[in-house]
């Protein structure tokens, strides 16, 4: 695990009051049974977002595949080092996924 990228990860999810990171040994939130990021065991960080939201990442980051356990995340982008310097940006992103998965049925 990338203590670096799970300080950060932790730092941004505690500020925002509609979710809370869960996992000991893969880091994650989730929300209306859904995952919505998590940090693989590569220490890489995963944001599940809407194809919408998916396309204007990749206009400003590049969206890039996540993967985990080897398997190609569907509708996860991976979170580049550039934005996790910026909290607030990444920030912003986590509220899409939040968003992303609230908008879908219950699971």
């Amino acid at each position: 695990m990338d203590e670096k990228v799970l300080k950060i990860y932790d730092e941004v999810v505690a500020i925002n009051l509609n979710f809370e990171r869960k996992g000991k040994t893969v880091p994650y939130t989730s929300a209306n049974g859904y995952m919505f990021s998590l940090i693989n065991k590569e220490g890489e960080l995963g944001i599940r977002l809407s194809k919408e939201a998916t396309i204007e990442f990749d206009k400003v980051f590049g969206a890039k595949p996540f993967k985990s356990h080897g398997a190609t995340m569907r509708e996860y982008v991976l979170i580049p080092e550039s934005l996790l310097a910026d909290q607030e940006t990444l920030g912003k992103y986590l509220q899409k996924g939040y968003e992303h998965v609230m908008s879908l049925p219950p699971k």
